[in-house]
């Protein structure tokens, strides 16, 4: 019988990923904490907190890992129609707090959310100390979709993404893509696939071949322009 290993509250160390579990896939460890030493230690190491209100703090590795390439994002042709009506207005760390809570927002097909107060609070810490960062999509105004994760040396952690109108959050992907590009990113984790994020072109890989890429650009001079970003990318830049 397999025995989950328990955070030690005195040190921010974790098991070796390896050693997740294969059912449910890819849970590593449980308890410890949310602060900022710990989630960047976390990070570091490709794992993330996944848990709901009624659980202890639950980490996660799973293999495969969803990944998506910043220079290789599949942008289909009714996306692109979308993107020249400019409909939309996009921005970058206007509202990180809102953008979460409107990701953790309950809705018909998800009752529940795994986004806590704990989690906010400790992603809006992390914000403040320039690691956590959002983007934002506006229509006549109103916040209608956006993303938001974590940025640790060339690699972006998405953690959640929210759309109130069709296609937002796809437009929130394309800007996000399209800066990170510009700035030097690597890669973008998508943590686990989805059917949205598979036509986005994110795809599978695995937990090693994850692994690798971060001890290859995790630990890089981060290329993005400081604590607070600004989104100077645009979406005519794709049909140069």
């Amino acid at each position: 019988m397999l025995v989950l290993p328990q955070l030690h509250p005195d040190n921010v160390e974790f098991p070796p990923v390896e050693q997740a579990l294969d059912d449910p896939n890819g849970l590593l460890a449980f308890g410890g904490d949310l602060r900022p030493e710990r989630l960047l230690a976390a990070y570091q190491h490709g794992i993330f907190p996944w848990y709901q209100d009624d659980q202890p703090i639950l980490w996660w590795s799973p293999d495969p890992r969803a990944v998506l390439y910043p220079d290789r994002i599949h942008i289909s042709r009714s996306l692109r129609r979308v993107l020249r009506r400019e409909d939309f207005t996009v921005s970058m760390d206007r509202c990180f707090a809102e953008v979460m809570r409107e990701c953790g927002a309950a809705t018909k097909r998800r009752p529940s959310t795994w986004i806590t107060l704990a989690m906010r609070r400790a992603y809006e810490a992390m914000h403040h100390l320039g690691h956590a960062h959002s983007v934002e999509v506006w229509q006549s105004g109103k916040l209608v979709g956006g993303m938001y994760g974590m940025a640790r040396g060339q690699v972006f952690f998405g953690e959640s993404m929210f759309s109130r109108v069709t296609d937002a959050s796809k437009v929130a992907l394309v800007h996000l893509c399209g800066q990170l590009r510009q700035w030097g990113f690597a890669v973008i984790d998508c943590q686990i696939s989805s059917n949205h994020l598979h036509s986005m072109g994110a795809c599978n890989i695995s937990r090693a071949g994850f692994q690798h890429l971060l001890k290859q650009y995790g630990n890089r001079p981060s290329p993005n322009p400081g604590k607070t970003w600004q989104l100077e990318w645009r979406w005519t830049d794709i049909e140069r």
